[in-house]
C-alpha cells in the first residue's frame, strides 16, 4: 500500500512511544514489589468533579447527545466568555469562540485555516512535538528556533523579526509552554505579535495549561493584547478531562466562518455529551475544587524541583506553570553508564521502574541532554520516585 508524503513526514510521537514500553514493561512486573510510577505523560491524576460527572449523566439519561452547532453550544461559549472575564479581567464576546474537539482539532482547524503549501511557520526548540505535526500535515514547515535558558525557552521578538523570511506566515507559541513549564513575559509576547503583525502574519498562542499558572507575572492571556491572536486552550489540563476530548480556540471574527466551514466539514461538532458536562466546570463549587487543586499542583512542583536539583539533576529554569520539570540529566548519565536522555530515560524505567520521557520529542537543540518529568501524578508517588531515584543514582 502506497503511503503519503504527509504521512510519512510524520514522526512517532515518542512520548506515547515510551509510554506503551512503559506500560508493557508494569504488566511484567505487574505481581512485583516495585510496580511501575508514570511520570511520562502529560495527565492530571484528578478527574473531572462530581458537578461535571453529574451534568454529564444527566445529558446522557434525558437524550441530549445529538449534534450541536459546529461551533459548539451557545451556552457553552458563554460561560467560557464569562470565565475569561472572571478570571483574567478580559472581554472576549462569546461569537468568538468556537468548541472543538479538544486542543489538537482546534490546532488542526487553525492550521488548515491559515496555512497554504509552502508557508512557514516559527516555533521555539524545545516545544510540543505535535504542534509542529499540525504545521506539517497543513503542507506547512515549522521552522524550529534554539532558545536558551536566559530566554526562558520562548521566542523573542528579537529572534522572530531575524529568522523572519518571505516564506514565513506567523508563529506558534505556548504559554506555559510543554515540556518546560515557562511562559513567555506579557511585554514580550507583545513585542512578539507586534513583528507579526508588521509583516502581515498570524500569532497562534497555546494557552492550554494558562489555568495551571503560579506566578501573577506570567499568568494572563494573550487575548488581552490584540483581538487579532488565536488562542488555543482545552478542558483537559485545568479542567481535568483529558478523555472527554473538548477545547476551543477564540479567533478574530473575521475568522470564525472559516473555521465553522472547516469545523463542519471535518468533525461535524465535539462531543455533545461533554459539552453538556462542561458547562459545570464553570459552577461556583467546581471552580473552587479547580482552585484547590492547582494549589496542589503547585506544592507538588514546589516539593520535586528542589528534590531533583538535590540529586544531581540541572533544572535551568522554574517552571512558572503546567506540570513537567524540563531536567538536564548530562551530568548523572555516567552513573548508570549509559549516554544521552534517551538511554537515560529506558535505564531509569528498567531499573527503577519510573516512566520518564527523553528530551528528542521536543526539538533537537540540546534536547539529547535533558527528561521531562511529570508532576500530575500524586504526593505520594512523587516522593517514591525521588526515593527510588536517590538509591539507583547512589
Amino acid at each position: 500500500m502506497k503511503i503519503s508524503r504527509r504521512a510519512e513526514r510524520i514522526e512517532p510521537f515518542y512520548v506515547m512511544e515510551v509510554a506503551k514500553a512503559a506500560q508493557e514493561l508494569a504488566r511484567e512486573v505487574a505481581h512485583g514489589s516495585t510496580p511501575m510510577i508514570f511520570l511520562n505523560i502529560g495527565e492530571p491524576d484528578f478527574t473531572a468533579p462530581p458537578r461535571v460527572q453529574d451534568a454529564a449523566a444527566r445529558a446522557v439519561h434525558s437524550g441530549a447527545t445529538q449534534y450541536t452547532p459546529s461551533l459548539g453550544l451557545d451556552a457553552l461559549r458563554e460561560r467560557i466568555s464569562g470565565w475569561y472575564a472572571q478570571r483574567f479581567g478580559v472581554q472576549v464576546p462569546a461569537q468568538r469562540i468556537v468548541i472543538t474537539a479538544g486542543a489538537s482539532a482546534a490546532l488542526q482547524l487553525a492550521c488548515l485555516a491559515l496555512i497554504d503549501a509552502g508557508d512557514e511557520v516559527l516555533m521555539p526548540d524545545p516545544s510540543y512535538p505535535c504542534n509542529r505535526h499540525f504545521v506539517s500535515a497543513a503542507e506547512g514547515t515549522a521552522v524550529l528556533i534554539p532558545t536558551t535558558a536566559a530566554e526562558r525557552y520562548q521566542l523573542s521578538a528579537d529572534k522572530v523579526r531575524a529568522a523572519w523570511t518571505d516564506k514565513t506566515r506567523g508563529v506558534l507559541l505556548a504559554s506555559p509552554s510543554n515540556p518546560t513549564g515557562t511562559s513567555i513575559a506579557p511585554d514580550e509576547l507583545r513585542r512578539i505579535h507586534q513583528v507579526v503583525q508588521e509583516h502581515g502574519g498570524v500569532t497562534i498562542i497555546d494557552e492550554i495549561y494558562l489555568g495551571l499558572s503560579y506566578d501573577e507575572t506570567f499568568g494572563h492571556t494573550a487575548l488581552a493584547i490584540d483581538d487579532q491572536i488565536i488562542s488555543i486552550n482545552s478542558f483537559s489540563k485545568y479542567f481535568n478531562m483529558t478523555g472527554w476530548r473538548l477545547g476551543w480556540m477564540v479567533v478574530p471574527e473575521a475568522l470564525v466562518p472559516v473555521v465553522e466551514r472547516l469545523a463542519q466539514n471535518l468533525f461535524i461538532c465535539a462531543s455533545t455529551v461533554s459539552q453538556h458536562a462542561a458547562l459545570a466546570c464553570f459552577d461556583p463549587d467546581s471552580l473552587a475544587e479547580y482552585e484547590r487543586r492547582r494549589a496542589e499542583f503547585k506544592a507538588r512542583r514546589d516539593y520535586f524541583i528542589p528534590a531533583l536539583q538535590v540529586l544531581g539533576f540541572d533544572i535551568p529554569v522554574q517552571p512558572d506553570g503546567a506540570f513537567y520539570a524540563w531536567a538536564d540529566c548530562s551530568q548523572l548519565c555516567d552513573k548508570l553508564g549509559v549516554q544521552g536522555s534517551w538511554d537515560f530515560a529506558l535505564a531509569v524505567m528498567q531499573r527503577a521502574h519510573i516512566a520518564i520521557t527523553p528530551g528528542r520529542d521536543f526539538g533537537s537543540f540540546e534536547t539529547g541532554h535533558f527528561v521531562r518529568f511529570s508532576t500530575a501524578n500524586s504526593m505520594e508517588q512523587l516522593q517514591e520516585a525521588i526515593a527510588r531515584l536517590r538509591q539507583l543514582l547512589a
